[in-house]
């Protein structure tokens, strides 16, 4: 998909729809699109606007009623609740023509394999994470985080207006898959345990519940990995079946019980910065949809990775409290740890891109982008909250 065609897409259905956030927040959906030197004004905008704006005054628009398969336990009020947000977005947009149920991980799919259910046609749709998915291609993991990669923010910049976009697109494709960002939540807490940890000794055989290539490199540090779906890990924790799992962070941590289950809680989440979720959309299914109901999935999937940031910064705040109040242990990575986190993980960075050419080809202006926003946020972002936040 070209970037241009995706971004004045975005750009001409808010133009047209007078958009509303899932939240009910008026915005821009400009903001999330165009670059610099965007192609000179052909007047393509305003032709798009009066194409996409006629089809909400026609009748004859087809009735569709979708199912999108998630990897989230209903119970989770902001990472599900991100689906609902796009189901409800792309409902206003199209008048209650076009409607989409969100459906709990399990309920059609197992929650890991949504990205399958979508190539597959099982379901029209999907709201997942792509790291999942790094077994099938190891490059997924940039669609949603990476060991110390990038923040939120910058995870944004580097999908909205640093090549991520096209070059997730053209992965997805070979997947027969549509994608777009629909949710972050921040950089995420570093996991429950059972014991304290101080040293990579430590990690030694440590049974923990981390997915994606932040579990390849604990891997490298010694532990023994797993992937269980959110709605399980508390089971697995507290019968003693893992030692160790992480999920988001304090709000769903406390919703799921894993204070209940550990007692130790580690920060950062070193492996997930700005861990991005994904709508996936079949192809075939994609193609086959007016054009105005592909512009209410853009920016409903725009609207959805905004609003999901800014609850989960909301709550986690609250939940923090809560937690600590309540018996939980704050416990900081130690210097070493991180250190030997990050030495393997960018060891393994180099390794996939000289084995995978797909991985290559997303890692290496990524890696360029990142050196870039890293000088830049330290001169601004780094500079103002090392003299904010240790002096409240």
């Amino acid at each position: 998909m070209q970037r241009r065609k995706f971004l004045r897409g975005l750009t001409a259905g808010g133009a047209a729809l007078t958009l509303t956030a899932c939240t009910g927040n008026a915005i821009d959906p400009e903001a999330g699109a165009g670059a610099e030197g965007e192609a000179e004004d052909t007047g393509a905008e305003d032709t798009a606007s009066e194409e996409v704006q006629a089809p909400a005054q026609n009748s004859s628009m087809p009735s569709l009623r979708w199912r999108m398969a998630t990897s989230w336990p209903q119970s989770l009020d902001t990472i599900f609740g991100g689906a609902e947000d796009v189901a409800k977005g792309v409902a206003e947009l199209t008048e209650g023509r076009f409607e989409i149920e969100a459906f709990a991980g399990g309920e059609i799919v197992p929650a890991l394999e949504v990205l399958d259910a979508v190539q597959q046609g099982t379901v029209e749709m999907g709201h997942t994470a792509a790291y999942y998915y790094v077994g099938k291609n190891n490059a997924f993991a940039f669609a949603t985080a990476v060991p110390f990669g990038l923040n939120a923010q910058q995870q944004n910049a580097w999908i909205y207006h640093g090549g991520g976009f096209e070059a997730l697109a053209k992965l997805y494709a070979d997947f027969s898959t549509i994608h777009f960002p629909a949710g972050n939540t921040g950089v995420q807490m570093g996991g429950w345990f059972r014991n304290e940890i101080n040293t990579v000794e430590d990690l030694q055989g440590l049974r923990m519940r981390i997915p994606g290539l932040g579990g390849q490199v604990m891997e490298a540090l010694g532990v023994a990995t797993q992937t269980i779906s959110g709605g399980d890990i508390f089971v697995s924790l507290e019968r003693g079946a893992i030692d160790a799992a992480e999920w988001v962070g304090p709000y769903d941590d406390e919703k799921l019980g894993l204070n209940q289950a550990a007692e130790f809680y580690y920060y950062p989440g070193w492996w997930e910065p700005g861990p991005t979720l994904d709508v996936l959309i079949n192809q075939s299914q994609w193609e086959q949809l007016p054009a105005l109901y592909q512009s209410a999935i853009r920016i409903a999937s725009y609207q959805a990775n905004m609003n999901m940031l800014a609850k989960y910064d909301a709550l986690n705040r609250e939940a923090l409290d809560r937690l600590v109040e309540g018996g939980t242990q704050l416990r900081p990575y130690s210097e070493e740890i991180l250190a030997a986190a990050q030495t393997a993980a960018f060891e393994k960075y180099d390794s996939f891109a000289a084995e995978n050419p797909s991985f290559k080809e997303i890692y290496e202006p990524w890696l360029t982008f990142r050196e870039q926003v890293y000088r830049w946020n330290q001169t601004n972002e780094m500079s103002f909250a090392s003299f904010a936040y240790t002096n409240l």
